[in-house]
């Protein structure tokens, strides 16, 4: 039931997102258009997201008695995971009682192992990958390395984003990329040593996304996005991907493949499986489309929909969780004659981030910014993305890096 967020507890639908950032502010929003109640939960106080949604709580995610205390104050009626290290026993626990897991409990738990997404998408799907192994040790990856070949790349089970990850050019570097995968991931504090998969290099030619979503009516995916990513993070997307058509009609394969098996087996154990995922292929040079990994949740690439589409990747997303049915027709790009790109702004130093002059940043007709509104910057962090629109995908990417090359921002 759909009311109001101030209605009485019977018409009213209570959204947790669980991870509060730049995506789940998106998220948020939508929601909130659809008149649900949103209570915003981060590490960290005045995430993107707690700066808009009714309620904004911070705990640590990743512990598994302060979650499930959360959940059990809270009740929500959709759990909303937007980041990874989160403990996924305090979701079953959602589970049973009552609450929906988006996309499910089972597809969390599976997409933020690559051990089992890669077990799923090669030996139960069947889909194409990259020659894999995994390893508990350091002697095992280095067994596991010989036989997929040099150069190849170690990651480990458990993280996101790059971390932890690292290539190997030969049997020297097998003790350097082992440390990396314990020492760099997102739990690198847990006291346990993680599994990695070490995968054979392919030759490739260019990375797509292809955003799916699943919803009342059933599975659909979007027009693919090409992307360039920097220390496995998003850098630049770009909608359509153009690619030839026999590789097209791969890539959709591939990607209903994958998300129709989760959501098939999500259902099967009572639960609903809806949502956006963000299927990530690569194309070889030999013309070879292989299944990478698959975010259950909008893709950082998807923020090029927030120009490209009429529903941008988290309408569609807060439409899908809410049982709003998302038609093939949905997810079309709002011309076909025009191309569509964005750019993350990402920003080193320590502080806050001040922005100005952004009448020069946005002096071009079909441009637009969003600004995450994150706190400060320690290191280096995404802060802002860019979009904008032109006749072809080259004048489009060239309209932000233009953009990005115009904007002025201080560090204090």
């Amino acid at each position: 039931m759909l009311g109001s967020p101030y209605s009485s507890d019977e018409y009213t639908t209570r959204v947790m997102l669980l991870g509060s950032g730049e995506l789940g502010k998106e998220i948020a929003i939508e929601a909130m258009r659809l008149g649900a109640y949103v209570i915003a939960v981060d590490s960290y106080e005045h995430a993107p997201a707690q700066h808009i949604a009714h309620e904004a709580r911070v705990i640590d995610m990743s512990d598994e008695e302060t979650l499930t205390h959360l959940i059990d104050e809270v009740h929500p009626d959709i759990i909303v995971p937007e980041v990874e290290a989160i403990a996924t026993s305090s979701l079953l626990h959602a589970k049973h009682i009552g609450s929906q897991v988006v996309p499910s409990v089972s597809i969390a738990q599976i997409c933020m192992n690559r051990e089992k997404l890669r077990v799923l998408a090669a030996e139960q799907c069947h889909v194409p990958t990259t020659p894999y192994r995994f390893a508990q040790s350091e002697e095992e990856l280095l067994t596991g390395a010989r036989e997929v070949g040099f150069p190849c790349i170690v990651k480990p089970i458990l993280s996101s984003s790059g971390h932890g990850q690292s290539i190997a050019r030969s049997e020297d570097d097998i003790t350097h990329s082992w440390r990396v995968a314990q020492q760099d991931r997102r739990t690198a504090n847990d006291g346990h040593i993680s599994r990695v998969i070490v995968e054979a290099l392919a030759p490739l030619d260019y990375e797509l996304t292809i955003l799916t979503v699943s919803s009342s009516t059933g599975v659909v995916t979007c027009t693919p996005i090409g992307h360039v990513q920097k220390d496995g993070d998003y850098r630049e997307s770009w909608q359509p991907a153009h690619v030839p058509d026999d590789i097209l009609m791969r890539c959709h394969d591939i990607a209903r493949t994958v998300v129709e098996t989760l959501v098939s087996d999500a259902q099967e154990s009572g639960e609903k499986g809806w949502g956006v995922f963000g299927v990530e292929l690569f194309v070889l040079t030999d013309g070879q489309v292989l299944f990478n990994e698959v975010s259950p949740r909008p893709h950082d690439t998807g923020m090029v929909t927030m120009i490209s589409q009429d529903l941008s990747e988290f309408a569609l997303h807060a439409r899908a969780i809410l049982g709003i049915p998302v038609y093939q027709e949905s997810v079309c790009l709002r011309r076909n004659d025009t191309a569509y790109a964005s750019r993350a702004v990402v920003i080193e130093g320590n502080g806050e981030v001040i922005f100005s002059h952004l009448s020069s940043t946005l002096a071009s007709p079909h441009t637009d910014i969003r600004l995450f509104g994150k706190p400060e910057v320690h290191g280096h962090r995404r802060m802002a993305v860019l979009l904008g629109a032109a006749n072809d995908i080259n004048h489009a990417r060239a309209l932000t890096e233009n953009m990005i090359r115009d904007m002025r921002f201080t560090v204090r």
